[in-house]
């Protein structure tokens, strides 16, 4: 029986560790990177970002990579950045869901359409148990012994990541 409970813990430890990151890089604004005459509403478009995703703003100098309000956005008013970076390669960890603006902090910049919005969502998925073998097995629970025993069938959920032509599985 040890041997047996060593062996699902090993095939358990496999499964997991074959398992792809769900995390994704981007480069802003592909191969232009973050520079003026870049659409970065075009850009954005058809991309879905997730809590965990980063963004890769790679850049001459003469510009900069600020975190703002969407106030500060829409009026591509500078000096009250959340964050700032002028280093020319400036990777930004997307940590929660919910709305970044960014824009370049260089005067005129930004009113030239060097501004980047988009809207993160939260991680798909989370801890949902499943059975850790490719086949269901059924779970008994039983309140007394006059009542009718229950079984209740747990199968797995696969999702298709539609970036790759992978499957992935949730264990």
């Amino acid at each position: 029986m040890a041997c047996y409970g060593a062996g699902v813990v090993c095939l358990v430890l496999i499964l997991c560790s074959a398992v792809p990151s769900l995390a994704k890089d981007y480069t802003v604004g592909e191969s232009s990177g973050w520079a003026m005459g870049t659409d970065y509403s075009t850009w954005t478009s058809g991309k879905t970002f997730t809590v965990g995703d980063s963004l890769a703003f790679n850049y001459a100098s003469g510009h900069t990579v600020d975190q703002v309000s969407e106030s500060d956005y829409s009026t591509c008013t500078v000096g009250n950045a959340i964050k700032t970076d002028s280093s020319g390669a400036t990777t930004f960890p997307l940590k929660t869901a919910g709305t970044y603006y960014f824009i370049c902090g260089v005067s005129g910049h930004c009113g030239s359409g060097m501004k980047l919005k988009l809207t993160v969502a939260a991680a798909a998925g989370g801890a949902t148990p499943t059975t850790p073998t490719g086949t269901p097995s059924p779970t008994t629970t039983t309140t007394s012994p006059t009542t009718p025993t229950t079984t209740t069938t747990t199968t797995p959920r696969t999702y298709t990541d539609s970036s790759s032509s992978g499957t992935l599985s949730l264990l």
